[in-house]
Formats: C-alpha cells, sequence, structure tokens
C-alpha cells in the first residue's frame, strides 16, 4: 500500500496563494532593505524602510502593480 500524501505543500483550496513573481518581488524588496537602499512612498520620495514588515508589504504591492498573483489587501475596519 503507498504511504499518503500529506497536504502540507499546498493549500486545501488548491494552488498556490502568492505567485514565484511575488515572491521574486518580496526577496527584491528584502535585499534592498537589508542593504539601506529601499525608500517609501510614492516614486521612493519617502524615507528610509527600516522594518521587515514594510519591505514584505512594498514587494506585495509592486508585484500587484505588475499583475502577479497576490491576495487582495486585508481591509482595516
Amino acid at each position: 500500500m503507498p504511504a499518503k500524501k500529506s497536504a502540507s505543500t499546498k493549500s486545501r483550496s488548491g494552488g498556490r496563494k502568492y505567485s514565484k513573481a511575488a515572491g521574486k518581488g518580496v526577496e527584491r524588496a528584502m535585499h534592498k532593505e537589508k542593504s539601506g537602499t529601499l525608500k517609501s512612498g510614492p516614486g521612493g520620495k519617502g524615507g528610509k524602510v527600516k522594518g521587515r514588515k514594510q519591505a514584505i508589504a512594498i514587494g506585495l504591492s509592486e508585484a500587484r502593480k505588475k499583475g502577479a498573483k497576490v491576495p487582495p489587501k486585508k481591509k482595516s475596519s
């Protein structure tokens, strides 16, 4: 009898939540944040990004603009 495969690699709804392109965008943003060159605001005219969460948010936002498969932003209440 073959061994059962675990469902840990994919979500139960099927498929990836985030595309590979979105992952690359976040990876690029994290690298820029670590080197101190990632800036916030429209056109990068704001201050330097200092946190991991902000860098991830910028990476996902840029991926969304390029049309990558990324879940929509959560609405704040």
